[in-house]
């Protein structure tokens, strides 16, 4: 009798790209994620003369993985050059920003600045298979790649109505996606950025499953109470 109250999804609101993609083309727009208060950077500093490189990176030993952390300033304290603003810098302007300085400041002459985020991660949720909070370490990865570590869109996922919750600067944002469409790939979302959170909503015939079952539950439980107290007051009156 359940299945009789749901509906089946069409092979459209299940397939990726249902729209006619053939021979199309969309540029898609990278953009350098920056730098936030509770990033974990590795900043790694070498020279010609790995020697004179040697007190400007943190001690690290085999088991450590010894990073800076942003703090709610946007600064980090580095051994020798001291505090350093890092917040809204992106990766690669952090790393030219502290060869620069390492130089003029007569530290080092020819050095060679390497910086990574290590604690890159999102959350996806909803109707996924794997749903949970990932690790990357890529500098960046798209929605589909995302999806990819939740395990795929489980059946009962709206395909048409994805949402990808995003904070910046202490400001949300929300924005929600179709991805039988191509629209979304010239779109700021295409890539993910760290501390996303990716929310797959249930398609039609989930949520009336689960309202079916509800009022089903409900039911039952009225019926059994009902029952009892009858049978109760059946046995009093013998």
């Amino acid at each position: 009798m359940a299945l009789s109250l749901t509906s089946c999804a069409t092979k459209k609101e299940v397939i990726y790209f249902s729209e006619s993609i053939a021979q199309d083309q969309n540029k898609i727009d990278f953009i350098a994620n920056k730098i936030q208060s509770n990033d974990l950077l590795s900043i790694i500093i070498s020279s010609t003369s790995p020697e004179l490189a040697l007190p400007y990176n943190l001690y690290q030993n085999e088991t450590s993985n010894n990073g800076y952390l942003v703090n709610t300033e946007g600064l980090i304290t580095m051994p020798v050059l001291g505090k350093i603003k890092v917040k809204d810098l992106t990766l690669t302007a952090l790393e030219d920003i502290l060869e620069k300085k390492l130089k003029d400041e007569n530290h080092l002459s020819n050095s060679v600045v390497t910086v990574r985020l290590l604690n890159a991660k999102f959350t996806i949720l909803g109707e996924v298979n794997k749903p949970g909070t990932y690790n990357f370490s890529e500098e960046n990865i798209s929605i589909l790649q995302a999806i990819g570590y939740g395990g795929d869109l489980t059946i009962n996922g709206k395909r048409t109505n994805v949402l990808i919750i995003r904070e910046v600067n202490n400001i949300k944002t929300y924005t929600t996606i179709d991805l039988t469409s191509k629209k979304w790939f010239s779109s700021d979302v295409y890539y993910i950025k760290p501390n996303d959170v990716i929310y797959v909503n249930p398609n039609g015939a989930k949520v009336k499953q689960a309202g079916y079952i509800g009022t089903l539950g409900t039911f039952m439980a009225a019926v059994s109470v009902g029952l009892s107290t009858i049978l109760t007051i059946i046995v009093l009156s013998k």
